[in-house]
């Protein structure tokens, strides 16, 4: 069954229980929602629903790809798919294509997502694609793997990196907490 409204909805709950201090951050996607905005869609404007992976290594680094469109350091993650049940199987369906770890050597550390990211995406004019947001639900995952096959068509490099090179500082102190 695809991610519906009312999953986006509820695991926005959860997560605001454990982080109220984003909930004005929040707002905008609560808002769309309650406006019946289909935030699944990759088409919606002003912004759509993303899954990311924070996959923390057996030595504490965190894995981070080279995304061929943007050129930058990313943390592996994308669209949600129709055959995506859950916001957290869709990162993990997205940290499986872009860096070829097998999802059964990777373990969720949570349900909940360890962060939520509002930001801003560039036009595309390639894709005919306007500047949009992301909603980008992170979840924590924990692996003793090595980096696999890459998804080239998406990912021109993997390599792992400390916490404290993670450059949002919300998410360094997550994880950083995660971790202890």
């Amino acid at each position: 069954m695809p991610i519906t409204a009312n999953h986006i909805r509820t695991t926005i709950a959860t997560y605001l229980d454990q982080h109220p201090e984003d909930e004005h951050e929040l707002d905008i996607v609560r808002g769309l929602l309650d406006d019946g905005d289909d935030l699944t869609s990759r088409k919606s404007l002003p912004g759509h629903v993303t899954a990311g992976a924070i996959l923390v290594g057996r030595d504490g680094r965190v894995l981070h790809i080279l995304h061929n469109a943007t050129g930058k350091w990313l943390l592996p993650g994308g669209h949600i798919e129709p055959s995506d049940d859950t916001l957290l199987q869709a990162a993990g369906r997205e940290l499986a294509e872009e860096t070829g770890i097998p999802p059964y050597i990777v373990t969720p550390n949570s349900e909940t997502p360890l962060h939520i990211d509002v930001h801003a995406i560039d036009a595309n004019p390639t894709k005919d694609e306007p500047a949009h947001q992301h909603f980008d639900f992170r979840f924590l995952f924990r692996t003793t793997a090595d980096i696999g096959e890459l998804q080239t068509e998406e990912v021109t490099d993997a390599a792992w990196r400390t916490v404290e090179s993670l450059a949002d500082q919300q998410l360094k102190q997550r994880v950083a907490r995660a971790l202890l």
